[in-house]
């Protein structure tokens, strides 16, 4: 599978970072604040342009901000792994502010630690009038660190067409394409997880005989021992299917990552951006962990297909399996449409069950409801229901987006609740299933039709 780009946004804190990888994705995705040090963790998304398609990471501040010095090493170690890693480097500059001695030594570490071969783009920031545009590029060509200098003002969409047509061209210069996906492109099934649960063992599982003599996957108990993202392709009933085996996505604290590590990871967030479904391996004996929800809420916010999976059962009786899914269920509730099963890569006891939950999954994930059943269910789901604006929606229809995604034309956005989504989301489940999908919700004004 053709290695997907990555594009990574690069700054001192409170720079514009969020806003402008907001503006990219479409959707408000990043945590937008005046509070440095907001961005904690890389937040990534697929862009896809007419050129190229390209992964997109939005980074912590690099170089304080706040008074929290563990948070400040953490967030500037994984600004690192994504300098490191990335083809293409955003560095953003606030046009309004001179030039400090932080935005400095940014420069420094990207002249030392990014590859030579990778362009560096300074972006001025907040450039919401030409004259502070006028009065910030000379004194940022002065830097002498990035092949061009753009002004940009993403809340006033000013400025970021020019971004994406000079980040397509470096793509473009570097040897990039955009990779089509045929009609009967094979679903892609990334497998996720912690280090060491078993995901090496289980796509083994899954191969046929001939594959595991002659290319079965390095299996250790040593944690970390997949270091890249390995695509196999398995046949069953006639239907095959891309299984990426993914390194073990693990906590960083940058001061153990070794290079194989730092790309371990990025391969692992490649291979989730490029999947259909994510099958997220938990080790049924192990209590579940902070990083493993984190894994599964990745999954979720990029609208992947998921299905959890309990490795390791084979030694449970019927009851331990049956209270260790319901264990996963409620310490995983923000994923509850995501569907459990308990297997074993040892004994290969319940694997090819999800085969058919890979079909359910693939097939909710892209269905569609028409206008007219969804309307009428609409109606008669809100009816009597103490919710006036949601009550006062003017109509509803599935956008062409994935995962499914509902649109709501109300009368004023800002009024309908949270709790009044989450409710239609439990009641559209309950009509029309979609197990193993995430469901996103869209709400727009009259002006917005």
């Amino acid at each position: 599978m053709a290695k997907l780009p990555v594009v990574a946004i690069i700054g001192k804190p409170n720079t514009g970072k969020s806003t402008l990888f907001n503006r990219f994705v479409g959707r408000r995705k990043a945590i937008v604040s005046d509070t440095p040090g907001t961005t904690r963790d890389h937040i990534a998304a697929r862009i896809e342009t007419d050129a190229v398609d390209f992964l997109l990471v939005d980074t912590g501040g690099m170089g304080g901000g706040t008074e929290d010095k563990d948070f400040e090493d953490d967030v500037h170690s994984q600004s690192m792994l994504a300098l490191q890693n990335a083809d293409i480097i955003l560095f953003t500059i606030d046009a309004q502010e001179a030039i400090t001695s932080r935005d400095i030594e940014i420069s420094t570490l990207l002249r030392k630690h990014r590859r030579s071969h990778v362009p560096v783009i300074v972006v001025a920031t907040k450039c919401d009038n030409a004259e502070v545009a006028q009065n910030a590029i000379p004194q940022l060509y002065e830097l002498k660190i990035g092949e061009e200098v753009i002004p940009v003002s993403a809340p006033h969409k000013s400025g970021v067409d020019a971004l994406l047509s000079a980040i397509e061209k470096h793509l473009t210069a570097l040897h990039f394409s955009k990779q089509e996906q045929p009609e009967d492109a094979l679903p892609k099934i990334a497998i996720i997880g912690k280090p060491n649960v078993g995901k090496s063992s289980l796509v083994n599982a899954f191969m046929s005989e001939t594959q595991r003599q002659t290319s079965p996957l390095l299996v250790s108990e040593i944690a970390g021992t997949t270091r890249d993202t390995t695509d196999t392709i398995v046949r069953y009933h006639d239907q095959e299917y891309v299984f990426m085996d993914t390194a073990g996505i693990k906590r960083r604290d940058g001061k153990n990552d070794s290079d194989i590590d730092v790309h371990a990871f990025f391969r692992s967030v490649r291979a989730l951006e490029m999947c259909d479904i994510a099958v997220l391996v938990l080790d049924v004996h192990e209590p579940l962990s902070r990083q493993d929800k984190r894994i599964a809420r990745m999954a979720v916010t990029e609208g992947k297909g998921l299905i959890i999976l309990l490795n390791k059962a084979d030694l449970l009786t019927v009851e331990e399996r049956k209270q260790a899914v319901h264990d996963i269920e409620m310490l995983l509730a923000f994923c509850k449409f995501a569907p459990i099963l308990p297997v074993s890569a040892k004994t290969r006891d319940g694997l090819l069950k999800i085969f058919d939950l890979i079909e359910t999954v693939q097939r909710n994930r892209t269905r569609r409801i028409p206008t007219k059943t969804l309307i009428q269910w609409f109606e008669s789901t809100v009816y009597g229901q103490p919710m006036y604006a949601l009550v006062r929606t003017k109509h509803i229809t599935q956008g062409k987006e994935l995962p499914p995604t509902f649109i709501l034309f109300v009368k004023d956005p800002r009024k309908i609740q949270t709790s009044e989504l989450r409710f239609l989301e439990n009641r559209l489940r309950e009509t029309f299933a979609f197990e193993g999908t995430p469901i996103r919700w869209i709400t727009k004004g009259p002006s917005e039709g």
